[in-house]
């Protein structure tokens, strides 16, 4: 999936001379937490966060002693060293940027230009719909080897009882041993049928497990 598939293109911006008092009217009246800042031709130059809001706002104690501090520009409070991304990029990967740079939200550009934003609830809804959660269905786990060709083989096995796989999803057992977890969402509520024949074939099914049996 690439960024351009879930990035939201109707973005509301600000200029670097709007005042910091219309970014508060905005975030509070569109509930949203980030205002991209652009220029004249649409070029990203900033970003402003509900957080630099609340920070440049003057205490609800000197109101009126810091009221102009609201009329001050936002070119004042902005961010301006920021990461972003392009529209061709992998959600994936952009996903490890959320997590590796600790932010919230991120820029997309194209030739310069602002053409949208993620923000993490974003990228959650995507790792939901990648998933298959959000489809009816059941979760089966399975510990396999880390060798070329053992996908091919699972999947003949659930072909067989034609079973229809929404999703795959393959991570590293935390021992680190040559092994892998193979998470499959399948379209069906009841997969016992195809969890016996996995296991006929060998294959250690670590969910759904039925009482008294072993994983081994």
């Amino acid at each position: 999936m690439i960024v351009e598939k879930i990035m939201n293109e109707d973005i509301i911006t600000l200029t670097p001379a709007d005042t910091i008092q219309s970014a508060v009217v905005i975030i509070k009246e569109k509930r949203i937490r980030h205002i991209p800042i652009v220029d004249e031709s649409f070029q990203l130059v900033g970003l402003v966060s509900d957080r630099d809001i609340r920070d440049a706002a003057p205490s609800i104690f000197n109101t009126a002693e810091y009221k102009n501090d609201l009329q001050k520009p936002l070119s004042s409070i902005m961010k301006t060293d920021l990461i972003t991304g392009h529209p061709l990029d992998f959600v994936e990967e952009i996903g490890a940027v959320f997590c590796e740079s600790n932010i919230s939200c991120l820029p997309i550009v194209k030739e310069r230009k602002l053409v949208g934003i993620i923000t993490g609830s974003d990228l959650l809804q995507s790792f939901v719909e990648l998933t298959g959660v959000n489809q009816p269905g059941s979760q089966i786990e399975i510990k396999i080897p880390d060798k070329a060709g053992t996908l091919h083989d699972i999947a003949h096995i659930f072909k067989r009882r034609n079973s229809n796989i929404l999703s795959t999803l393959v991570y590293p057992e935390k021992d680190g041993t040559d092994y892998k977890i193979l998470v499959i969402r399948v379209q069906t509520m009841n997969p016992f049928m195809v969890v016996e024949d996995l296991k006929q074939e060998g294959y250690t099914v670590l969910w759904p497990s039925l009482p008294g049996t072993s994983h081994e």
